[in-house]
């Protein structure tokens, strides 16, 4: 199974950027795993929440093949612990599913056409954290999961 992550908007800062590297780094040791960065849109303040959303939700779309399986990092989610989510994993690897994606939204959330075509949704927290530091915190639960599956000792219960 590959695993891909789409993001709208990069990473300005520099230190979480360098985390987001090391984790990705750390990753490709368990899966082949991309990180798939679109471009902010131009001109957003011309834009309202939904068109923004819509021309976002078409870039996000595009990304994706027939056989991928689209899950949203959604705040009305899914919640996991840590080893659950590992067997939330090892659930759609044992299922054949080719390339797992999750999506973040831009900073208004996902439209209407992406909800339609999402196999789930999943919630890494009640609270609210920046669109770029959800990438972090995504990517070290994704590597947190496969060590966990390897019985490896990075994650301590």
């Amino acid at each position: 199974m590959n695993i891909k992550l789409i993001a709208i908007g990069k990473t300005d800062n520099k230190s979480l950027q360098n985390l987001i590297d090391d984790y990705t780094k750390r990753l490709s040791f368990y899966i082949k795993f991309d990180l798939d960065i679109i471009p902010d849109i131009k001109n957003v303040k011309n834009l309202s929440e939904s068109q923004q959303k819509e021309k976002e939700g078409e870039l996000i779309l595009a990304k994706l093949t027939p056989t991928d399986q689209l899950i949203l990092l959604d705040e009305n989610g899914s919640t996991f612990s840590s080893l659950k989510f590992a067997d939330y994993l090892q659930k759609k690897m044992n299922s054949g599913v080719k390339t797992l994606v999750f999506a973040v939204g831009g900073p208004y959330g996902f439209s209407e056409e992406v909800y339609k075509k999402a196999q789930g949704k999943v919630s890494l927290s009640e609270m609210t954290f920046s669109h770029q530091m959800v990438r972090l915190f995504f990517i070290e639960q994704l590597y947190r999961g496969f060590t966990i599956l390897r019985n490896e000792p990075y994650h301590h219960q």
